[in-house]
């Protein structure tokens, strides 16, 4: 199935008749020299219109660690090569619930940094479902993130821009949260 057939599957559905996943995940702050951090904006196909903005990362593999994962959905994500040493923290932990059109996912998600110089993104890593929902990506200068024109996810990115100049002070909680396109619940 191509990815126009995907759209198919993004039917705004009854918040309890949509399939619920469970995972594992790690998200990745890139700082840049200019102190701007990549984010990615991301959509649910059915929720035209709708979109957020949110950092590199995702799911962590049977077996793999946090850092390794990290580094891997790195490459996938924006063709950047690092090493798990390179990376800053954690930062933060958090469960995020998250109701799109076609499924409930709840992402136990710790949150590291990575200093980076400017770099090429190269999106040809993307999954089919990132090449069908990220909308683009651009690099946000950190004074942009507390005060964001839109949604942009965890809300507390600014926070966590500034902890990576002193991850000894983390991993901080925050939490459960929802992040929802559709509620889960009417």
């Amino acid at each position: 199935m191509g990815i126009d057939g995907e759209r198919d599957r993004f039917q705004a559905t009854d918040p309890d008749q949509r399939p619920r996943k469970e995972r594992r995940a790690v998200r990745v702050i890139m700082i840049d020299d200019h102190r701007r951090v990549l984010l990615f904006q991301d959509t649910d196909p059915g929720c035209p219109g709708i979109s957020w903005w949110v950092t590199p990362g995702g799911g962590i593999d049977p077996g793999e660690s946090e850092t390794d994962a990290a580094v891997r959905e790195l490459v996938e994500e924006t063709g950047y090569r690092s090493r798990p040493d390179e990376l800053i923290g954690p930062l933060a932990v958090r469960r995020a619930v998250h109701g799109y059109s076609d499924q409930i996912l709840v992402q136990d998600e710790t949150f590291y940094a990575l200093r980076v110089r400017p770099f090429e993104i190269d999106i040809s890593g993307h999954t089919e479902d990132e090449q069908l929902t990220i909308a683009g990506h651009r690099w946000w200068p950190s004074a942009d993130l507390a005060d964001p024109d839109g949604w942009l996810w965890p809300a507390e990115l600014s926070e966590l821009v500034a902890l990576a100049d002193s991850p000894s002070a983390g991993p901080r909680d925050l939490g459960v949260q929802e992040e929802s396109t559709v509620p889960l619940a009417n």
